[in-house]
This record gives structure tokens, C-alpha cells and sequence, in this order.
């Protein structure tokens, strides 16, 4: 999400995509486009597209009394921008003229303002805004804001200057003993280091190591095996010529193998409950461990510990969700015994036993599953089909390694969804059967989670309208139309109550939902222009979601006429489910002012509603094609 507090999206946005926002003029005809489209989506028929130069909602003049109020940045917030970063809020009146730091700033008939504005100084860390009208008096306001730190310059003419600051490693560490462990300084430009290991027991070590300068930079460093800092040691800095030397000790290293063996969570009969693991410390996520999962830990850094999930794999996870078993635990052996195929109306079980919980990976594209379970051998002499299946066609097993064996699935059609969970003595992954789809009418009766997004967190316009209560009012529009089409809409949130995010993707799959649409507004992060950067995007994060966000994203583009983002592969919450495909509309920017005041109106809320139902209509019916088409 962007890192600012006061415009949160919904979405990281990993880049800025430089399209230009102009305004139309505004009239009846987008309106006249959604009646038809509704009147024809009451038949059950395809929605009539609108033109592709969309006719917006007028902004409504704004004379009120003249009063400044920002929006965004609030007082004292830390900017973390180099050059120029932007402001918004309102000034009230349509007809004021409103400069930031003596620079103009356009201001909209309904009185807001998006600001693009150069950083101020170190000595004056504020914005001041003067906002003035005819006939009334001037307004002003100053809003001071926080500057990340200065790097501190190394001052050559100091002797042997360090910048304590910056000495790695530093405390918490658990590695192996061949592990590398980086043992580096900031330093004057003629200044000489070297880490000089201390013996366990007090006996300084006979060998002291310099640190080199690779680059020619500030920072001198040195890899150094974890078992020689196993009771720290020392960093010392001098000069050429100069006798002093300043010394500053550096912190023992653990030994990571001596962690032992952990659980990961707890064990529990939540079959949706999951333990995040990542590739690296504060990593995204990657894997979802089953809490209650027995693993080796050969690791520590702060508050996470790295874990092993076979021979070539290790993970992290929060130190917070770890137990330590006793000394002398036996590791599990888990070795993967005959499997069985368990078909079900809805779904079809693959059935491993196992004797204790693995750590697991699912792959899905296509019509191939791969299940790869780690620290498991696989020795599945038998899978039985209980009966003939029209989903499943074959399984097939190999090991990858000793210790990671990987299932290979291949179905008749293409993957839907599935679900992993441990049950008694077994490793099930539930496969799902797409839903039967009529192409004349590819959403009624199935069952349609919607998720109109936030609170908590969320954007604010520049006249304070909040992403929550534009996304709900979306969120019921797209109820109604679902409705009308014979879909069931199933609604994660109906009020301003917050809802967790993790909780949204679950009730989809505990109402076996056979979408998941979640509805928001974007902003942007300090230093990028909103005013330059902005538009309709959407996301998705399985393959399964891929083609919904590429069916929503081309109607939103023909619906709502602003600059095409794009479809986004991106690591969100609320997507990650595996059950259904799943995809999360960025439609419109709330900061922008003509943006927000847009989704005021019913006009556009409608347009953002119906471009997400044309666009689950248009991948069912894809799909519907697929299941004429199979032999």
C-alpha cells in the first residue's frame, strides 16, 4: 500500500505509469448508456457498451466561506520524498486563488485543490498555503511537516571517524557456523579497519581481518564465518600516521543449528488458519505454512526465525509463532503412503497420508496441479480412483529430492480452485469443479462474493469523501445488478463497520463463492503526481484471477474513459485465496479532485459497478465456451 497515512490504497502499486488525466465535458450521455445497459441487463441480455469517450458528471461549484483544510499531509507527518511531493484538501470557495510556498496551485469549482509542489527547506520544514477570494479576507495557513534525517557526512578531518550507525552485524543473530556474517562500517575516506575476533573464553583471536572498500565508497566490509564471532569481537578504525584508534565492539553471533527443533503455530481444527512464511526477514509472503507444522530452525535475525522446510529450502516466519520443543524431540518422518482420489459433487479430494503436518506448496495453471510437499518421501505405491471422475484424469509422483516429494495432477479442464488442509493423519488438497455456466446468461445462480474495500485504513479525497463510503455504495450497486442477472451476490461488508482483510477472502470460501471482486480507490505515495499518474487498474494474484482482471480492467476502461494501468500481478491479502478466482478494482483515484467528485454522483458510481459485472459476465462466458468446446 502507499506509504503515506492519510491516502492509503488498497494496492502497492510497484511503479508509476505516466498517463496524462484530462477532464471531459460533461452531459446525459453516460447516464443514457447505463439505463440502456441496465434496461438490457434485466433480459439477461449482453450490457450495451457506452462510447469510449465517456461524458463525466459536472463538478458542482463550491461558495462557501473561504477556510484552507488539507487533507493530506496532516501536521507533523513524515515525508519521505526528495524534490516535490503533492498536498491536497479544499479551500471552501470555487472561485479562490490558493498559492503553496508562493507557487499557484489550480483550485476546482467545488473549492478543492491537488497540489504538485517542491520539498521545502531543512531551515523552513513547512507549507504555507494563502488562499484568497474577492470581496473576503485572506486565509492562511502553515503546516509544518518532518524531513527524514540527514545522512551524516564522514568527516575526513577527524582522525579515525566511524559512523557508529552503521556497524553490522548487530544483535540477534542466529546462523550456522560457514555462514557469512557482514561486518561493516561506515568510514573517513583514509581511515583503515579491522574486525578482530574474540576467542570464547576472553582470549583475543591472533588474526585480525581488514576491511575492504570494493567500490572506492564510504563503506568498508568484510564476510566473516559465523563461528568466529561466536563471542563477538572488535572493530578498530585509524588513520595512516596517527596513532589513535577508535574501537567499538560488535555483538556475539548464535549458533543457529542449537535452535532445535519448533512447531509453527498451533494446532487447531481452523482449516483456514495459515502461518506465513517469507524468503527473506520482513519478506512478502510466500508460503502458508498448516499451524501445528514440526520443522528445524537454523536461524535467527531479530523477531524472525528461519526454519527449514527440507534439504534445499529454508523459510522465515515470526519469531512470535514459534515454539521451541524440547532438547531431544525426534524430528517426524514423514513419508507419503498410498493415496486416494475422494470425489465429491462439488470437488475432489486427493488424500495423502502422512505422519505429521508438511510444509507444501501448490502450483496451478491451466489443466496442471503440482503439489510439492517438503520434507517428505514420497512412497506412493497405489492412487486409488474410487470411481471414474469427469475432473480429475491422472496423478503421477516423483522425488524432486530425498526429502521433497511432488504430486502432478492433470485434470480435464482447466484449474478452478483448490484448498489444502491437514484432517486426522492426511494432507488433503481439495480440487474444485468449475461451476456449470449458461453462455446466454453466465451469472445466474452463481454465488458472487463481494467485497466492497475498507475500513479500516482507506483513502480521503481532497473534500474529505472517504474510499469506504464510495466502495460500499459501489459494492451494493454491484449487488443489484448481480441480482437483476440472476447471480447471488455475497456482500463481506453491508456497513461502516470495519472488516478485517483476512476475513473477506474467508467468507467468500466459507459461502463457496465462485468469485471474489474487492471494490476500492487508489492514491499515491509521497513524491509521485497524482495529477500525472492515474487511472483504472487491476490485480490479481494465482493464475486462476488473471483472466477476470484482464475481463473487469477492459471494461472499466470502456466504462469510466480514464488511463489504462493495467492489470497487476501483486501480493494482497484479500486475493491470495485459492477456492475461487479472485481479483481486487483499483477503478479511480479518490485524490484526484475530478476523480472524487465523479464518485459522488450515482452516474459514475453505476459506470464503476456495471464495468465489474460486464466484465464477470464476459469471463463466465468464456468459460462456458471452454465447457462447450471439451470433448
Amino acid at each position: 500500500m502507499p506509504g503515506h497515512p492519510a491516502a492509503l490504497s488498497s494496492a502497492m502499486l510497484r511503479a508509476s505509469l505516466p498517463s496524462g488525466f484530462v477532464p471531459r465535458p460533461v452531459g446525459a450521455l453516460l447516464l443514457l448508456a447505463i439505463l440502456t445497459a441496465c434496461a438490457g441487463a434485466s433480459r439477461g441480455a449482453v450490457a450495451t457498451a457506452p462510447p469510449a469517450a465517456l461524458v463525466w458528471p459536472a463538478i458542482p461549484r463550491a461558495e462557501g466561506p473561504l477556510a484552507i483544510r488539507v487533507q493530506y499531509p496532516p501536521p507533523n507527518a513524515l515525508i519521505a520524498a526528495r524534490d516535490s511531493t503533492f498536498l491536497l484538501g479544499t479551500v471552501g470557495h470555487g472561485g479562490a486563488t490558493l498559492t503553496v510556498n508562493g507557487v499557484a496551485v489550480p483550485v476546482r469549482p467545488n473549492g478543492a485543490f491537488l497540489a504538485w509542489v517542491a520539498m521545502p527547506t531543512r531551515s523552513r520544514p513547512q507549507f504555507d498555503l494563502v488562499a484568497t477570494v474577492p470581496g473576503a479576507d485572506p486565509r492562511a495557513l502553515s503546516l509544518p511537516i518532518r524531513l527524514p534525517a540527514e545522512r551524516r557526512v564522514v568527516d575526513a578531518t577527524r582522525g579515525p571517524y566511524l559512523d557508529t550507525v552503521t556497524v553490522t552485524p548487530r544483535v540477534g543473530l542466529s546462523l550456522r557456523d560457514d555462514e557469512p556474517v557482514r561486518v561493516s562500517a561506515r568510514l573517513a575516506a583514509g581511515a583503515r579497519a579491522e574486525f578482530r575476533p574474540v576467542a570464547c573464553g576472553g582470549t583475543a583471536a591472533r588474526t585480525a581481518l581488514p576491511l575492504l572498500r570494493p567500490d572506492g565508497g564510504e563503506v568498508a566490509a568484510r564476510d566473516v564465518p559465523a563461528r568466529l564471532l561466536r563471542c563477538g569481537g572488535t572493530l578498530a578504525v585509524s588513520m595512516p600516521g596517527d596513532s589513535a584508534t577508535y574501537e567499538r565492539a560488535t555483538p556475539a553471533v548464535a549458533d543457529g543449528d542449537s535452535l532445535g527443533l519448533v512447531r509453527v503455530g498451533t494446532a487447531s481444527a481452523d482449516s483456514d488458519a495459515v502461518v506465513i512464511a517469507r524468503p527473506v526477514p520482513g519478506g512478502t509472503y510466500k508460503w502458508f505454512l498448516i499451524p501445528g507444522t514440526m520443522l528445524a530452525a537454523t536461524g535467527r535475525q531479530g523477531g524472525e526465525i528461519r526454519v527449514r522446510l527440507d534439504a534445499a529450502l529454508e523459510v522465515w516466519v515470526d519469531a512470535e509463532q514459534v515454539t521451541t520443543l524440547p532438547a531431544g524431540t525426534p524430528a517426524p518422518r514423514r513419508v507419503a503412503a498410498n493415496a486416494r482420489l475422494v470425489p465429491d459433487s462439488g470437488y475432489v479430494d486427493l488424500v495423502i497420508p502422512l505422519s505429521a503436518r508438511p510444509a507444501y506448496r501448490v502450483e496451478a495453471e491451466g489443466r496442471t496441479v503440482r503439489l510439492t510437499l517438503h520434507g517428505v518421501t514420497g512412497n506412493t505405491d497405489i492412487v486409488w480412483f474410487q470411481r471414474a471422475d469427469s475432473l480429475v484424469r491422472d496423478v503421477q509422483w516423483t522425488n524432486d529430492a530425498t526429502d521433497r516429494a511432488v504430486y502432478t495432477v492433470q485434470l480435464q479442464r482447466d484449474v478452478y480452485g483448490w484448498f489444502a488442509f491437514w484432517r486426522g493423519d492426511a494432507f488433503v488438497l481439495r480440487l474444485r469443479r468449475p461451476p456449470a455456466v449458461d453462455a446466454a446468461n453466465p451469472l445466474r445462480g452463481l454465488t458472487i462474493a463481494v467485497d466492497p474495500g475498507h475500513p479500516p485504513a482507506g483513502s480521503t479525497g481532497p473534500t474529505g469523501l472517504y474510499e469506504g463510503v464510495v466502495t460500499l455504495a459501489i459494492g451494493e450497486r454491484v449487488q443489484r445488478l448481480l441480482l437483476a442477472r440472476g447471480a447471488v451476490p455475497l456482500m463481506t461488508r453491508t456497513t461502516a463497520a470495519a472488516v478485517a482483510l483476512g476475513e473477506r477472502p474467508l467468507m467468500a470460501r466459507r459461502g463457496n463463492a465462485q468469485a471474489f471482486v474487492s471494490i476500492h480507490l487508489n492514491a499515491k505515495p509521497d513524491g509521485v503526481n497524482p495529477s500525472l499518474n492515474n487511472g483504472s487498474g487491476t490485480y490479481y494474484f494465482h493464475p486462476t484471477g488473471s483472466g477476470l482482471a484482464r475481463a473487469i480492467q477492459s471494461r472499466l476502461l470502456v466504462r469510466l474513459g480514464l488511463p489504462d494501468e493495467g492489470t497487476w500481478f501483486d501480493n494482497l491479502a484479500v486475493v491470495r485465496g485459492t477456492w475461487m478466482p479472485g481479483v481486487l478494482v483499483e477503478g479511480a483515484y479518490v485524490i484526484v479532485p475530478e476523480q472524487e467528485a465523479a464518485l459522488r454522483t450515482p452516474e459514475f458510481q453505476e459506470a464503476y459497478a456495471l464495468a465489474i459485472v460486464e466484465g464477470l459476465e464476459t469471463w463466465f462466458r468464456t468459460l462456458a465456451a471452454a465447457q462447450e468446446s471439451r470433448p
